[in-house]
């Protein structure tokens, strides 16, 4: 109903903004992501999702649409909640989110509080076709560094390192570096076992 609001930025908190449009002011709900992407100049314009409860109406602000079609992505999985969604966005980055999902890494899900392993599971199940077509999220890079990832792993596993380190390293190794090759991961990895 309510897709974009564009006005005034009267306040500014981690947790919600307030938006005066023309006399009326919006209470929206932001994640620490788009808290720390708003400027602090006063126009300012938030793509918005709104929740219809029985009990309440409630606005959901984010920066960029990319953010917002993610929360919708969540908030459509049975047991995420739109406060769950909000606290993944708040300490995930959208794009952690999505390649969270699209390589199936369900411990980094799990990090996020109030997120157990079923929940995990479930995102990652429900979510795992969807999340690729979001804008901003190419199939090719995820699945090219999931692919070098793995090349990294078995050749480490070759070399007699355990499966678990080897796996936790290297994926340190490719959040810090998405674009590495199975070599430089490989590198990488030599110098932290």
């Amino acid at each position: 109903m309510i897709t974009h609001i564009e006005g005034k930025l009267v306040e500014k908190n981690p947790t919600d903004i307030v938006i005066d449009c023309n006399g009326v002011g919006y209470f929206i709900n932001v994640s620490l992501h788009t808290f720390s992407q708003l400027p602090n100049s006063e126009n300012i314009k938030v793509y918005t999702h709104l929740q219809v409860r029985e009990d309440a109406h409630t606005l959901f602000g984010f920066y960029e649409k990319a953010e917002r079609e993610i929360f919708r992505l969540l908030v459509s999985v049975s047991g995420v909640g739109a406060s769950t969604a909000r606290t993944m966005l708040s300490s995930l980055t959208p794009d952690q989110v999505k390649d969270a999902i699209a390589t199936e890494d369900a411990v980094v899900i799990q990090s996020v509080k109030g997120i157990g392993t079923k929940t995990a599971q479930r995102v990652i199940l429900d979510l795992k076709d969807k999340v690729l077509k979001v804008e901003g999220l190419s199939g090719i890079s995820s699945s090219s560094s999931n692919t070098n990832k793995n090349e990294a792993l078995s050749a480490l596993e070759t070399l007699g390192f355990a499966r678990k380190q080897s796996e936790k390293i290297c994926e340190k190794i490719i959040k810090q570096n998405p674009q590495a090759t199975a070599e430089e991961i490989i590198k990488q990895a030599l110098k932290n076992l």
